[in-house]
Parts: structure tokens; sequence; C-alpha cells
């Protein structure tokens, strides 16, 4: 039986997850722990207009994270602003190669459809994707991708068009894992939208998989040798199991008893990129938790849940953003 770290047998579920303490190995950067200790702090910059419809206006802008500009897409309603600020989503994008990202050519019918649906929308670029600055760090073996969702947050939180007490995540396959994570380390985020999301427990990923064919493993370069960063870390402290407490402070399915917010997962059956079985587990796993939350499989879709599958998705979402992030119904 799964408990709620995700493993079989291991740790009551009443056990306080706050009290895992962070072991002195190598990478404790990347656990969740060492992540909440960290400070996010951030500004929009300059808003280029791009576009303007009827619903929204859309603009080119940057924030800084880690000391690096991150550029994204930020869209603005028409309407009036509320008393306190627009409701916000952060919008994190899934793998895509880095050197084949733009910003304007991918997820338009998402943004578009929460962006008219009265959400300031902004669409980040993950470091080292499109022009923003930095090294692609990968989203499961490193904290870059989580740093930067946080860092955008912040900075929608010091908007003075934003309310900052109605900011959401959403994610997209690798930023299923990054949001949930996000959310981890901030546990007072009111609502996460996943899409098609993986890895949640680090056990999941050696049972499933993913099967992408255009991924490329994440590597750094130092002195000149090439360095690939998950087999770095799994000869320093070991592969993903219900043992190793280093993964347990890792996967954001040890954390699930601190959020206080809520969580809605979309994943299409077909889906032959990403195991649905990933959905499956983390929606077992919140069944054992107090956390709101809400699971939808879709039939047909594939990985970026498309078709009719991606009207009913997409629906489903905004009705879940109007109800645990502004608290319209």
């Amino acid at each position: 039986m799964l408990n709620y770290l995700g493993f079989k047998n291991t740790v009551n579920i009443r056990q306080k997850t706050t009290q895992l303490k962070t072991p002195p190995v190598p990478f404790e950067e990347i656990t969740i722990p060492y992540l909440r200790k960290r400070e996010y702090r951030s500004s929009l910059g300059q808003l280029n207009e791009i576009e303007r419809n009827s619903n929204y206006t859309s603009f080119l802008t940057s924030y800084s994270s880690d000391g690096l500009k991150i550029n994204g897409l930020l869209t603005k309603p028409t309407v009036d602003m509320p008393k306190g600020g627009f409701p916000a989503i952060v919008f994190v994008h899934g793998y895509i190669p880095p050197t084949q990202y733009q910003t304007l050519e991918k997820y338009k019918d998402y943004v578009d459809y929460l962006a008219k649906s009265g959400f300031i929308v902004f669409k980040i670029d993950l470091r080292g994707h499109g022009s923003s600055e930095g090294i692609p760090g990968g989203g499961y073996f490193g904290a870059d991708y989580v740093i930067d969702t946080l860092n955008a947050y912040a900075a929608l939180e010091s908007s003075s068009f934003v309310n900052k007490k109605e900011i959401g995540l959403w994610g997209h396959s690798m930023a299923g894992n990054v949001v949930l994570r996000s959310m981890a380390v901030k546990p007072t985020i009111p609502a996460v939208n996943i899409w098609a999301g993986a890895v949640y427990t680090y056990v999941d990923l050696s049972e499933y998989g993913i099967n992408d064919q255009s991924y490329r493993p994440a590597q750094t370069t130092i002195a000149g040798i090439t360095r690939n960063r998950r087999q770095e870390i799994f000869a320093k402290v070991g592969t993903p199991s219900a043992t190793n407490i280093f993964w347990r402070l890792v996967a954001p399915a040890s954390f699930l008893n601190d959020i206080q917010g809520a969580i809605q997962i979309n994943h299409a059956i077909d889906d032959t990129t990403v195991d649905i079985r990933y959905s499956d587990n983390l929606n077992l796993l919140l069944n054992n938790t107090s956390v709101p939350h809400e699971f939808y499989k879709y039939p047909t879709g594939g990985h970026n849940i498309s078709g009719s599958s991606f009207d009913l998705a997409i629906q489903r979402t905004v009705i879940f953003f109007n109800k645990y992030l502004i608290k319209r119904f």
C-alpha cells in the first residue's frame, strides 16, 4: 500500500513531514527544506506591448532570478482592475528542447483561454530557454526551474496590478514536478493546476519512465569536461528508493501534508509520453491528505490534451482557479 511519501510500508501517514532533516550530503540545494530557507524576491521589468484584443493585452517582459534575466509573456485583462488587483497565474512550460523554444509559439491556445477568462497569465521562459539568460538545468535533478517559478511568483506579488493573495501556478509535463515542488516550498500557494505531469515520488520515474524522443539530459561543462548531472547525483547519493532519505527530501510527495492550497490534475489516458499512472499515484497520495484536489482523466488528447479533451480540460481549469484562487464559486 502506498503511503504519503509514495513508498510502500515505510512511514506512517501521520508522521510530520516537517520533521524530516536535511542530511549533510552533496546536492542539498535541490531539497525542499533547503529551498524553503531561500529568499524569493523579484519584480517585473518593462512591459512591451505586442498585441491587443477585446479581452486582454499581451506584453513581453522579464524578471530577475538568481541574478539572471528571465523573459516571459504577460497578458493583462482589458477590463477595469478589481479592488486589490487581478488574479494571476504563473504559467510554466513543459520540456521543449531549449534551443527550439520560442516565447510566442508555444501554448498559445492555453494562454488565450486563461487570459480571456480574466486572469493575468505570466508564461515564463525558464532559464536557458528562448532568450532567457542562464543554462537550462533540467526539471527533475536540479532546483533552477523551481527557483525561476518562485521568483516569477514574487515578481507578480510585487506588481501594482496583481492581487498577491490570488496567484496560482499552472504546469504541463515536466512542469508538473516543478509546480508541485514549488508548492511544497511555498505551501501557502492557493491553487496549482497540473496537465500531464510527471515525477512526484522520484521512485515513480524509475517505474514509468518518460517517453520523449526530443529529450536530452541536462549537462554542464566544467574545465572542458561534460558532466551528466543525474549520473553525478546518483553516484554520490544513490538512486531514488523507499529508504533513501535524500530523495524523500527532494520529492514533492513527501510534503503533501504541509500544503494549504488546492490541486487539480488533468491527464489523457492515451498519453504516450508521460504515463497516466504518475497522476493516478499522485491522486492516491492526495486522497490520504486534507488537501482539496480534483483528478480528471480524458479518453483522448495525448500528451497535450488536445482536441475535444482540451476544451473540457481548459474549462475545468478555469472553474478550478475561480473556485480556489479567487473563490468565486
